[in-house]
């Protein structure tokens, strides 16, 4: 990182606190923060967690020997807004590692984060809370209680999207802010050297879960239409989920499973080579009654590989992608079908917006990026 990074005092110890951070592909950003000289960094990580949607336990992994990690059972895995630490193996941990500084990535109303906020003000240490919440919730008051407790603590609030900004605000919050996304995309890992540019069919790429407020249905409709046109393409779908099985019915109904392969579930490792070989990736997500899409973390791993992303105006998507061409409203399939149709029949248009991508991911999403806004949050708070 470049010199203006030393702005901070010349020894810095950041300790996050996290559940995300116990895989170790999605410690790539505090990795490139021990990269700047003078700051190190700690992880607390649950031992326990048990991830909801594949039901099983998470080992805490450590591929990065600099990021010095304490791992500690919680009560209530997998439940992100209960669980908690035995408060007194927290205290161990920070009086072991001594941070200057406590980033808490869990969101305002978990106890996790209630019981860091009480402990760095016992210790006199300022705390940062980043959090994907975008939904406007009604609160048990007890949780409210310890909710307003995190806020009137806080010394910065990193909400990972607009619309998490404006509850905080809704909510009270009246301090120091800025919107950034938790965890970037690693450019070495999703790069445009795996994209193979000889194919002879065009591939339309879907990958994330298979349920209904992904809005997977739409893209079905949507290929069916292209082929009305006389457009040719395949749909790659990977992942797993509730609907499919009345997905596949519906492919089958649209007479278009000939023209889709379904691939499963992909491991994180796997995404680059599964995104490799798609031509446009297409997020359709709508919004429910308890969901909008909080960011789209595949769009900008696709963004880094140089393939171009198409997204509805579900949640925090049209801010991700930043261009209104690519973008459809949520549950309009004409429009999707006409972006499409352009990416298919205009090659110059989509490598313009696949440039489009690589530079936003250079500019605002990749580990690096990311890590240089952190550094410049933290001098904010030190001063």
């Amino acid at each position: 990182m470049s010199k203006d990074n030393k702005i901070l005092k010349s020894s810095l110890r950041v300790l996050f606190v996290s559940h995300a951070y116990a895989i170790g592909m999605n410690q790539g950003k505090l990795n490139a923060i021990t990269e700047v000289e003078g700051v190190e960094v700690g992880l607390l990580v649950p031992s326990n967690w048990k991830a909801r949607e594949w039901n099983r336990l998470i080992p805490v992994e450590n591929p990065y020997p600099q990021i010095r990690i304490y791992s500690a059972p919680v009560q209530f895995s997998s439940r992100g807004g209960a669980h908690f630490y035995n408060p007194w193996q927290v205290w161990q941990v920070l009086t072991d590692f001594k941070p200057d500084i406590v980033q808490v990535e869990e969101e305002v109303f978990s106890l996790c984060t209630f019981e860091l906020a009480i402990l760095t003000k016992l210790i006199n240490r300022p705390l940062i809370v980043f959090g994907w919440e975008n939904i406007e919730r009604r609160l048990p008051f007890p949780r409210w209680l310890t909710c307003q407790f995190v806020l009137n603590t806080v010394s910065f609030l990193i909400p990972g999207n607009q619309d998490g900004a404006n509850i905080m605000r809704q909510w009270g919050y009246k301090g120091l802010l800025e919107v950034m996304p938790q965890i970037g995309v690693d450019t070495h890992l999703f790069t445009s050297d795996l994209v193979k540019c000889d194919r002879q069919q065009f591939n339309i790429g879907f990958l994330g879960r298979l349920v209904p407020e992904k809005g997977i249905d739409l893209l079905l409709s949507s290929v069916r239409q292209l082929q009305d046109r006389g457009l040719k393409c395949n749909l790659i779908i990977c992942g797993s989920g509730s609907q499919e099985t009345a997905l596949r019915q519906q492919a089958k109904a649209l007479q278009i499973e000939d023209w889709i392969s379904w691939k499963g579930a992909i491991l994180h490792e796997e995404a680059p080579t599964a995104i490799s070989q798609f031509d446009v990736l297409v997020l359709p997500s709508r919004t429910i009654s308890n969901w909008k899409e909080q960011f789209g973390h595949v769009l900008i791993e696709a963004m880094a590989m140089g393939i171009p992303v198409i997204g509805s105006t579900c949640g925090e998507i049209p801010n991700v992608i930043q261009c209104n061409n690519l973008i459809f409203q949520e549950e309009n399939i004409q429009e999707l079908t006409t972006i499409l149709d352009r990416m298919i029949r205009n090659p110059h248009w989509r490598k313009e917006m696949a440039r489009h991508g690589i530079n936003m991911v250079n500019k605002y999403y990749s580990h690096q990026r990311i890590a240089k806004r952190l550094l410049d949050v933290w001098h904010i708070i030190s001063k």
